[in-house]
């Protein structure tokens, strides 16, 4: 992953004394994903799902963040903190809209996003999937029809044929752990189905896509690292849980972590910790303070997914997402400061840890839970679409132009 160069170690300035600096090349970026900020996704089938009213969703996406038509604004917001790189995701449904008709124009407004990037010293990072489909897929089946790989594969051709020679890395499939567990086995995602046996081999189509998705992106154009986003959390064994643990770490995780070999890093994602007892997962320890998402307030999670991820893998690690959903910026900036502490141990101890993304540049639709949860560090009014910036957007440029902490508190 040499070739991802950061502008914001480049341009940074000498940092305090005693601060905490990441190796030189350390990429610091931020995460988005189509369906959550471009609006009116109106064709893939996560519009279908949430306009469902059994699906449980609480509010439809509709116009998102208007990033459809704002993108060079939110591109500038990333270029303006001195940020070295944007991850964003093509939005199948776009670019594919019916079986095998391809849309040039979709393919070319990613392609003027990518240059864009370039333009302002921003790493374009590429999510070929982040979760949605084109509904005459997911109509014939989703990802359990036989031929949906071959298509996925076909998609992720088409478009590096377009704008690969820009990417400047690449993530294949976004969780594709949670899109087996929430859509097979929770049913909280499309296409709502409460059945193990189903979940389970969908894991197993899930990897394969990848692999084979690896193999075709890295037939060019583009030469670009490429890694899957995997969703982690430390999952802690309660009194009685330990065999549940064993069982949920190889079902969510380790399975995706060997579906990784031969990849050019792993994309960690981690939110918070998990409570495992004998009867599947627990309640949350009642003295650990919740985010707007029920989550435990645990930003400790990520050191130990880090730690585990290198552990077992042996590969270089990303942090594609980490973030917080609340209401009170403060508690984000404790929430990533306390994460990056963690983070940098890590660095410390010779983890070959190349990059961090927080999730997420704006406010955006978060799934079932619409948009309640706030997990941007700008803002987005509902009604003007107008973005404003949080203190943690001005901590985390700090951080970013620097390439360091602050120094630890004595």
């Amino acid at each position: 992953m040499g070739a991802m160069s950061t502008r914001a170690t480049e341009a940074a300035g000498a940092p305090a004394p005693g601060a905490r600096r990441f190796p030189d090349g350390f990429v610091w970026g931020v995460s988005t994903s189509s369906h959550q900020i471009e609006g009116g996704n109106a064709n893939n089938d996560w519009w279908d799902f949430e306009h469902d009213p059994h699906s449980g969703c609480l509010e439809p996406s509709g116009d998102a963040c208007d990033s459809r038509h704002r993108w060079p604004e939110d591109i500038a917001l990333v270029s303006g903190m001195g940020l070295s790189a944007y991850r964003f995701s093509l939005e199948w449904s776009r670019i594919e809209p019916a079986e095998g008709e391809f849309s040039a124009a979709e393919i070319d407004a990613y392609r003027r996003m990518c240059a864009r990037c370039r333009e302002q010293g921003v790493i374009p990072a590429i999510t070929f999937n982040h979760y949605t489909m084109p509904l005459w897929l997911y109509r014939r089946g989703g990802w359990e029809a036989p031929e949906a790989t071959d298509r996925f594969v076909r998609l992720c051709e088409r478009a590096n044929q377009g704008i690969g020679d820009l990417i400047g890395m690449a993530v294949t499939l976004n969780e594709p752990n949670v899109m087996g567990v929430m859509g097979y086995t929770q049913g909280e995602h499309p296409p709502g189905v409460k059945d193990l046996t189903r979940h389970l081999a969908i894991n197993d189509v899930l990897i394969a896509a990848h692999r084979k998705t690896v193999d075709a992106l890295r037939a060019g154009p583009g030469d670009y690292p490429i890694g899957m986003g995997l969703s982690m959390a430390e999952l802690h064994a309660d009194p009685g849980g330990e065999v549940v643990q064993e069982a949920s770490e190889e079902i969510l995780e380790n399975n995706f972590l060997r579906g990784a070999a031969g990849d050019d890093f792993v994309g960690v994602q981690c939110y918070t910790r998990l409570h495992l007892g004998p009867e599947g997962e627990a309640p949350a320890d009642p003295e650990v303070p919740k985010t707007q998402m029920g989550y435990e307030f645990w930003p400790q999670a990520l050191e130990y997914c880090v730690r585990r991820t290198a552990a077992y893998t042996g590969l270089p690690v990303v942090v594609t997402e980490n973030g917080i959903g609340t209401d009170d910026d403060t508690e984000r900036i404790r929430y990533l400061s306390e994460a990056l502490d963690g983070l940098h141990r890590c660095v410390e101890d010779g983890i070959d840890v190349r990059g961090y993304f927080v999730w997420t540049l704006l406010d955006n639709f978060e799934w079932t839970h619409g948009y309640g949860p706030k997990f941007g560090i700008h803002s987005v009014d509902r009604t003007t679409f107008e973005r404003r910036e949080k203190p943690s957007a001005r901590w985390f440029s700090q951080v970013a132009r620097a390439n360091a902490l602050p120094p630890a508190q004595a």
